[in-house]
């Protein structure tokens, strides 16, 4: 029986590791092996800033990635902890009844709900606030050394 709260959780706390798809879909589950991909990119791009400072281009490519995939689980989250328990497990409990206790939404659900859409909306605009302005800056820059 698949946990709706759990899968929640999984989802905002492991998202970008991909345990929550492991966690419903299985250990073979293609996207859970992928999730981690953009992250350690991400992660690598935190780094390249510390090495090299902020006018590296590679890092503020690399950056955001990390940004939108935990902004996606985050969503997840929500979109999983917002199912009705018929809806949840039909999907991830076929053989349980439809209002099986697994699928009911508690205040821990509701808890996920409210700290993914917090931490996940700030860590999204954060995301695509830093790739703006960064890629303006560049832009200045190169056009100064044009116009000199």
């Amino acid at each position: 029986m698949k946990n709706k709260t759990l899968a929640a959780w999984l989802a905002f706390l492991g998202g970008p590791l991909g345990l929550h798809r492991f966690y419903l879909f299985g250990i073979w589950d293609t996207l859970g092996w992928l999730l981690p991909v953009p992250t350690a990119l991400g992660i690598y791009g935190v780094q390249r800033v510390q090495e090299f400072g902020l006018d590296d281009v590679s890092s503020w490519l690399l950056i955001p990635l990390a940004g939108f995939c935990f902004a996606g689980c985050a969503l997840n989250a929500i979109v999983y902890a917002l199912m009705t328990k018929e809806a949840w497990n039909a999907k991830f409990n076929p053989e349980a009844p439809e209002d099986a206790q697994p699928g009911q939404t508690n205040w821990m659900t509701i808890g996920a709900i409210v700290l993914s859409l917090l931490i996940g909306t700030t860590v999204l605009m954060s995301s695509i606030v830093f790739s703006i302005q960064r890629y303006f800056e560049y832009q200045i820059e190169e056009a100064q050394k044009i116009s000199q």
